[in-house]
């Protein structure tokens, strides 16, 4: 196996039109997992066909360790790459058994007889299948059938295993199930993998790294605890966690990491100075007996705890979490123990 590299890759669909990938670079480090976070139409399944070979590039290029997979002038086709792809819909043929499905790749590249039975038990065995070999995806949940889309990706032996969406479909339950089975997969194959999504929270669970994009450009590439605790700019601290922005007189020098002293003393700064993006996120805001007032906007009941929208005087609001009931319009008073300046 290889490094995946992405240097400068766009690709745009309509001439003259906005590209829906723009200079894209990044590097996907041999057996890393990588999530690429972003809203709906911010280019993250585009950049995913291109490295499977589905589109080709208008500018850039891919390329596995020194192979070049693909620029604007040629393209290896997706057969050839050793990739494997696992899709929202799961795209399991109806007509075959579980097996059969699983070991459809290897029946492909003309593996046969023993050895392609040996590999597709071993890949069932992976994701806990052996005894649904013989039914058809009819006949199983949209867990199951999407653990026989990954025993078919591991059955292979990819060098990078492509995720789109994969859980989209799935309820709640299932879905923690599945990020379970991701990491045992991820473990078990040792590939490297990219897995398309715009739920951070899944993203958080399953990565070792999060490439997070908007509007067809890479705004940051971090381990999950780096882009959580330290994102770079107002769109990742909006996309990543449940944190508040707000907009207060810029501290002095090049501090970014605030504590409760320094944010209070943004708080109550009069006059005109210029003005930054402060991220505060609801677990570093505490009820406190003395400190800034707050009045609360709204609460939602999460069982075990109550997520409170607040309003500073100004009209900016926070989020916080509280163990003990509050009501709506109540005066409160909080300390802020971390803020990150974006």
């Amino acid at each position: 196996m290889a490094k995946l590299i992405l240097n400068r890759l766009s690709k745009t669909f309509d001439l003259g039109g906005r590209p829906a990938v723009n200079d894209v670079s990044l590097t996907v480090r041999e057996g890393g997992f990588l999530a690429l976070l972003g809203p709906s139409g911010c280019g993250k399944t585009t950049v995913l066909r291109m490295i499977a070979g589905f589109e080709q590039p208008t500018d850039g290029s891919i390329l596995l360790g020194e192979r070049l997979l693909a620029d604007a002038g040629d393209m290896v086709p997706p057969e050839h790459r050793n990739m494997a792809m696992v899709f929202q819909s799961y795209a399991l043929w109806p007509h075959m058994s579980v097996a059969e499905n699983v070991g459809y790749p290897l029946k492909v590249r003309g593996i046969s007889g023993e050895k392609r039975q040996r590999k597709v038990k071993e890949a069932l065995s992976a994701v806990r299948l052996e005894s649904f070999a013989d039914r058809r995806p009819a006949d199983l949940s949209g867990g199951q059938r999407q653990r026989v889309a990954l025993a078919r990706c591991l059955v292979t032996e990819p060098d990078v295993v492509l995720l789109d969406e994969p859980l989209a479909n799935l309820d709640r339950h299932l879905r923690q199930e599945m990020e379970e089975t991701f990491r045992d997969f991820h473990a078990r194959s040792g590939a490297t993998m990219i897995y398309v999504t715009h739920d951070q929270a899944e993203a958080m669970a399953l990565a070792t790294d999060v490439a997070v994009m908007s509007e067809g450009r890479l705004l940051q590439v971090a381990t999950p605890e780096e882009i959580y605790a330290r994102p770079e700019g107002r769109l990742v601290g909006g996309l990543v966690g449940q944190g508040a922005i707000l907009s207060l007189p810029s501290p002095e020098g090049d501090k970014r990491l605030l504590d409760w002293p320094a944010v209070q003393r943004l708080l109550t700064a009069e006059g005109d100075a210029p003005r930054a993006d402060i991220l505060v996120r609801p677990q570093d805001v505490e009820i406190a007996a003395e400190g800034a007032a707050v009045t609360v906007l709204s609460i939602l009941f999460e069982g075990e705890r109550y997520a409170l929208r607040l309003s500073l005087p100004d009209g900016q609001a926070l989020r916080a979490f509280s163990r003990r009931p509050v009501k709506v319009g109540e005066a409160l008073s909080i300390v802020i123990r971390s803020a990150w300046r974006l």
